[in-house]
């Protein structure tokens, strides 16, 4: 017996390593000191060019969303939703991305499937000028289904210490301004798939006149990232507050940010909730509250900006490419939830 007639295949790490290495390289920027398969990442900090920075650092996976993935075979997205879930975790703190790592552990390891995967946070990383300083790839046979696999980011930002966000500055009469989300970016899929696969029986390339195209592809659309029109603002100190729309909707992840004595007015009829959340909404019978707890409506990233700046904050927003933004509601006197009006 040896260790590949026991499911681990040390050639197949190999062969990983060896295309990848060029995708980690092309992300490569000025602070990176290390290449691919040393035992650690090497990143010089003071190109990161803050005179006084923070670190700011955060792990996160892609949920159920991986199971779409293995439905339809197709893994060159699923990294990129990785990068920019992360990137967005980080921006509402105020922090640019300085470098990821990544995570892949699965039963059987398919080289194929590990370059789509790299490909992927390769793209996003490049978008982001993060560079992809390294990672782990573990076989495991027995522990995961064949042709399967769990996928884990791991991300470091830096932000000026005077321009942390905590969420301490928002105050009563702000403005809550949502961006638009792609799609279900990265969480609610158990429910998602629960209502589509489970309780419609579709098949993943089953068309869906409401979504405009197939199941599959509208619940694979890739996460956004936000930084490119949104960074510029918090350098130029023109947000209190911001809150990333992933797990628990507007509804719990808004108040993370608002500071005691304060909650949030939102007003649903601001935006036209995108077909995807009404359709799943109505054929799953979802009640309203759990769906706003679940789902992320069409709104990925919400902002608090000072009343008198609202116009200013659109304008800028509009010029980085980001048209769509629009104010849905507003900070009022309370403690710290969401109150949902229209």
């Amino acid at each position: 017996m040896d260790y590949k007639s026991s499911g681990v295949d040390i050639d197949a790490g190999h062969e990983v390593v060896r295309r990848i290495r060029g995708l980690a390289q092309g992300t490569f920027t000025p602070g990176v000191l290390s290449e691919i398969g040393a035992f650690g990442g090497l990143f010089h900090l003071p190109t990161a060019g803050a005179a006084d920075p923070v670190l700011v650092a955060s792990a996160d996976g892609v949920g159920t969303k991986l199971k779409v993935a293995f439905m339809l075979n197709r893994h060159t997205t699923i990294g990129e939703d990785l990068v920019n879930h992360c990137v967005n975790d980080i921006l509402v703190q105020g922090a640019r991305p300085l470098f990821f790592l990544d995570y892949l552990a699965t039963g059987r390891l398919s080289p194929d499937v590990a370059v789509d995967i790299v490909e992927g946070l390769a793209r996003a990383c490049r978008a982001n000028h993060c560079a992809l300083l390294g990672g782990e790839t573990a076989e495991m046979p027995g522990f995961y289904a064949d042709r399967e696999y769990d996928l884990a980011g791991f991300i470091v930002g830096v932000v000026e210490r005077g321009r942390v966000l905590t969420g301490e500055q928002i105050r009563v009469g702000d403005a809550l301004i949502g961006l638009p989300s792609s799609g279900l970016h990265t969480n609610g899929y158990s429910l998602a798939r629960r209502i589509a696969f489970d309780t419609l029986m579709l098949g993943i390339h089953d068309h869906i006149p409401q979504v405009g195209g197939g199941i599959g592809d509208a619940l694979l659309r890739p996460h956004r990232s936000y930084l490119a029109s949104v960074l510029p603002l918090v350098e130029a100190g023109l947000l209190h507050g911001m809150a990333h729309i992933t797990g628990g909707g507007i509804t719990d992840n808004v108040p993370r940010v608002l500071p005691p004595g304060t909650a949030a007015r939102v007003d649903r009829s601001a935006w036209d909730v995108p077909a995807l959340f009404t359709w799943l909404i109505r054929k799953g019978d979802v009640p309203v509250d759990d769906a706003w707890r679940t789902f992320n409506m069409g709104i990925g990233l919400v902002l608090a900006v000072a009343a008198d700046q609202v116009n200013h904050v659109l304008e800028r927003l509009a010029e980085a490419g980001e048209s769509e933004g629009r104010v849905i509601g507003e900070v009022v006197a309370g403690e710290q939830q969401v109150h949902y009006v229209g």
